[in-house]
């Protein structure tokens, strides 16, 4: 599969041959879903948390003798039962994250990118550069490659004065060949990717 390769100006500088294998099989589905809910896992706070009986503030002394008046037998005003009580196997902190098999979140990424290929949701160009770390000039680049709306920048090692150029823009994210993800791929409406970061990719997921 052969994709064009573009400047910063939006004008054709050549052609890149792209690995079928890797960027032109079928789309698993099953395999991008698996790879995105494993990252949103990882990332959950897992901060809820309730107090049992043991915990919620309250003495433990019973709040009235056993028999004799009339109401309901209670040990300690911490009970379960009782509205200032404690909770029963309510959520306590913990983590959702779980391991998956690397070949499963390759598998993913691999996926993710050979689906937004095929959709031509993917742009090539030669660079990815800012003179200067400068709002104006990310938002001038994006406009002339024509992009809005959802957009991931992906590059070997990311460009330092394009990295904090974007950051004030919204919807633009700014990755690297190692730590990009399915999710990252799977949230984005257009991926622009240098001809650097495509040759990456063909090795690390090749395998």
């Amino acid at each position: 599969m052969t994709v064009d390769v573009v400047d910063s100006r939006n004008e054709k500088v050549g052609a890149l041959e792209v690995s079928d294998e890797v960027f032109g099989g079928r789309v698993n589905t099953a395999v991008i879903w698996e790879a995105v809910v494993h990252q949103l896992a990882s990332e959950r706070r897992g901060t809820a948390a309730t107090k049992t009986r043991g915990q919620v503030s309250g003495t433990g002394k019973k709040p009235w003798r056993q028999k004799g008046t009339g109401r309901a037998r209670v040990g300690e005003a911490r009970n379960p039962l009782w509205r200032t009580g404690g909770v029963v196997f309510g959520p306590q902190p913990r983590s959702y994250a779980y391991p998956l098999p690397k070949k499963v979140i390759r598998g993913g990424l691999r996926a993710a990118l050979t689906q937004k290929f095929k959709e031509a949701g993917v742009l090539v160009v030669d660079q990815l550069t800012a003179e200067e770390p400068r709002t104006r000039h990310a938002a001038e680049l994006l406009n002339r490659l024509d992009l809005s709306g959802k957009v991931l920048l992906v590059d070997v090692k990311p460009d330092a004065n394009l990295s904090l150029a974007v950051r004030n823009i919204s919807g633009i994210r700014m990755s690297s060949t190692s730590r990009l993800s399915a999710r990252d791929v799977v949230d984005a409406g257009r991926v622009v990717m240098t001809r650097a970061a495509v040759e990456r990719l063909e090795q690390v997921l090749a395998s």
